[in-house]
């Protein structure tokens, strides 16, 4: 893993590249608005999630497979009304502004497009802190032997992830942009997706304990 300050040196380097770069895609190549076609779009690929079929929209140019290069922490470069599903597992929790996000997915949904996101699972997290399950936790990226600097570890990761992902909260995020149909779902389970979501992708969906899942799933719809 990268430490932060690499990280944040590729971002000063190549933001303003990417910016132009989307501006260009959303001005020329973007999907029409309104347009007949089934447009789903995978934020957030990395290097082994590719999704064939999608298009898979990424900052990392150079050791990820992708379609569109852009910083998807700022705005989406899509037309209003122009894509019928987002899609993105564990990079939500990385973005510096949750409520930008959410936004931009909603103004570039069609009506009745849907968005499924997941994350480090923040509800699930703290019960097992309390619970003093050790087990529970991931030793990563740091060999951490407390309960307490494996909580760390998860939830923030190496300063990698920005905030904290729980049902609640989300649910108030999603609500305040307008999106209705709020459910949570069990990973590698889909509520309502079907049939945007197919097998191929939720199988890249991992989890060990389906009573306290590590990742929290929330699906959501525009109308």
């Amino acid at each position: 893993m990268l430490s932060y300050k690499v990280k944040r040196f590729y971002y000063f380097l190549f933001t303003p590249i990417m910016e132009v770069n989307a501006l260009i895609y959303k001005a020329f190549r973007s999907p029409a608005k309104d347009n007949e076609a089934l447009v789903k779009v995978h934020l957030g690929p990395g290097r082994n999630n590719y999704l064939s079929g999608w298009i898979n929209v990424d900052s990392n140019k150079f050791t990820a497979k992708v379609d569109l290069w852009a910083n998807i922490s700022e705005k989406l470069p899509f037309r209003d009304q122009s894509v019928d599903v987002f899609y993105s597992h564990h990079v939500i929790e990385h973005l510096p502004s949750l409520l930008l996000h959410f936004e931009e997915m909603f103004r570039s949904l069609k009506r009745g497009g849907k968005i499924r996101m997941g994350g480090p699972n923040g509800d699930s997290a703290i019960a097992k802190f309390s619970q003093n399950d050790l087990e529970w936790f991931p030793d990563f990226p740091d060999n951490k032997l407390s309960i307490g600097g494996r909580f760390e570890n998860f939830i923030f990761c190496r300063k990698e992830h920005l905030t904290i992902l729980t049902k609640s909260y989300l649910e108030e995020i999603l609500h305040s942009v307008g999106f209705v149909n709020i459910r949570v779902c069990i990973p590698t389970k889909t509520t309502h997706f079907s049939p945007f979501i197919d097998h191929s992708v939720l199988e890249k969906e991992w989890e060990t304990d389906f009573d306290f899942p590590h990742t929290l799933i929330i699906e959501a719809e525009k109308i």
